[in-house]
């Protein structure tokens, strides 16, 4: 089949190569991908976006040749310069118009799928979590141990509608750029300034008006002593009222609450400092604002300070992305039974051992190896004979569990970004209820501990105490503080564990 003449040049002829090439590699690929679900994230992004993008290039190229030739055709005087008149008559145009038509059906119905797969393909978990793998894998492993892993991650982070597509697809071309020339922080920091509001993603499940009944939860932890004492505490949160047609009135889900509204300035990047809440009771209009008596916003830095309306997210910051402390997941561990609890002293040691900072994942987990071996070798030899399978069992056990939550090369630790759910290890709720938060009448900002759970059962090994359901025990330390728990917030003893 003869084509124009111009058709006939070097450019042309490599773009047609170009371009053919890519089609049956692209339709290959897909063929292989649906035959074989499980392709890999590399493969959805040669398929869908590398080979098209070089596709295109290729076809550009033959309208780039055929130009380029008839002008120097033209300059040459080989052939006079006037418009091209296209008759069907002609032998050559006729090809060449079935080529281009057939050819340029084919080029949009192909295109039509594979923008549809594109689409699809960058809106999936594998492309967010595992194609970039050094850099995402810390959150894309927490987020598969989360609550939310069946959400896929765009319904969070990107949302309905296509202005916040194209605003998170914009964000990503600087991120792809970070990436390949190594230009991102290690951690990646948090909070994300530019995510789109809780209440346009997460309350598109967890609505505001929906009733959330309480809870209870038991908390089954060791100590770090020589048997590993088991420590038990039961307690009924407060997650909403106690009677469903209160609503929110009370319990801890009166800050989401719709008929009040909840501003507040933090003076730190990570908004675990806040000297300042302002309450607003959206059906009186009453206004009440609370500041740090002993550490009051100046006016002037809170004249520069943004205001933030408080959502899910000042409280519920990690949902998905949970990165466990050594006290929590060794103990997940010994309640998993990957860790053996009849091991003595293995909490403790284990505590010692993930003290250290590593500069890689195989140097953390051989360390590990090798100093829980040593010591049970050195310190306690008829443990290690006697028990070396427990022993063998224990280090399993614990690089697994510190594989789920450490990340040295990415430098990515519990301490790495702070979790506001709780008071143990960090402020959490006492940012705001620390006693101290107090208005122009004198009316402060609760802290008392059954404002939002009490305990109904606690207690070491077999002495336990308990109550009924709407009792509540005073809470009473595992370990003898005397009295200093009530002065001091947990967090300023448990942050300094690590």
């Amino acid at each position: 089949m003869k084509l124009p003449n111009s058709y006939y040049n070097t450019m042309s002829f490599f773009g047609s190569l170009i371009a053919g090439f890519c089609f049956i590699l692209i339709v290959f690929l897909f063929v292989i991908t649906s035959v074989f679900t499980d392709g890999g994230g590399y493969i959805g992004l040669i398929t869908f976006i590398i080979l098209p993008m070089i596709m295109i290039v290729g076809l550009l190229m033959i309208p780039l040749g055929m130009y380029l030739k008839t002008r120097r055709e033209e300059r040459s005087g080989k052939e006079e310069t006037r418009w091209k008149v296209i008759d069907l008559n002609n032998k050559r145009t006729r090809n060449a118009m079935i080529i281009f038509v057939v050819g340029t059906f084919v080029i949009l119905f192909a295109s039509a799928i594979g923008s549809y797969n594109a689409f699809h393909y960058t809106e999936s978990n594998e492309f967010c979590g595992t194609l970039c793998h050094s850099v995402m894998s810390p959150e894309y492993t927490a987020y598969q141990q989360s609550s939310h892993a069946h959400v896929k991650c765009v319904e969070c982070h990107v949302g309905e509608g296509a202005d916040w597509y194209v605003r998170s697809k914009l964000s990503g071309l600087y991120q792809v750029y970070s990436v390949t020339f190594n230009k991102y922080p290690k951690p990646i920091p948090t909070p994300i300034h530019n995510l789109r509001p809780a209440r346009e993603t997460c309350e598109k499940c967890h609505w505001p008006n929906k009733f959330y009944s309480n809870r209870i939860v038991n908390i089954r932890s060791y100590l770090a002593d020589t048997f590993n004492t088991e420590c038990n505490i039961t307690l009924k949160m407060k997650t909403a009222a106690s009677i469903s047609t209160s609503g929110h009135s009370e319990g801890i889900h009166r800050h989401i609450n719709p008929k009040v509204k909840i501003e507040y300035i933090a003076t730190s990047e990570h908004r675990d400092t806040i000297p300042w809440v302002r309450y607003t009771d959206l059906e009186t209009n009453e206004v009440t604002i609370y500041k740090d008596e002993y550490e009051p916003l100046p006016e002037e830095k809170m004249l520069s300070s943004e205001t933030r309306t408080m959502d899910c997210m000042d409280c519920h910051n990690r949902p998905s992305h949970l990165f466990n402390s050594p006290t929590d997941y060794i103990d997940d561990g010994i309640n998993k039974g990957t860790i053996p609890k009849e091991l003595p002293y293995i909490k403790q040691i284990a505590l010692q051992v993930l003290k250290v900072k590593f500069s890689t994942a195989d140097s953390a987990l051989n360390f590990i190896n090798d100093s829980i071996t040593k010591y049970y070798k050195e310190e306690h030899p008829e443990i290690y004979n006697k028990s070396k399978k427990l022993i063998d069992s224990a280090i399993s056990g614990i690089q697994e569990e510190f594989g789920k939550n450490s990340f040295p090369q990415m430098n990515v630790y519990h301490t790495s970004y702070v979790n506001h759910i709780g008071h143990q290890e960090s402020k959490g709720c006492f940012r705001c209820h620390s006693g101290t938060m107090v208005s122009e009448t004198g009316k402060k900002i609760r802290n008392d501990c059954n404002l939002c759970h009490t305990i109904l059962l606690q207690g070491v090994d077999t002495l336990i105490q308990s109550t009924f359901v709407n009792g509540a025990l005073e809470f009473k330390h595992p370990v003898d503080i005397d009295e200093a728990w009530k002065e001091a917030a947990c967090s300023e003893c448990h942050s300094d564990l690590y």
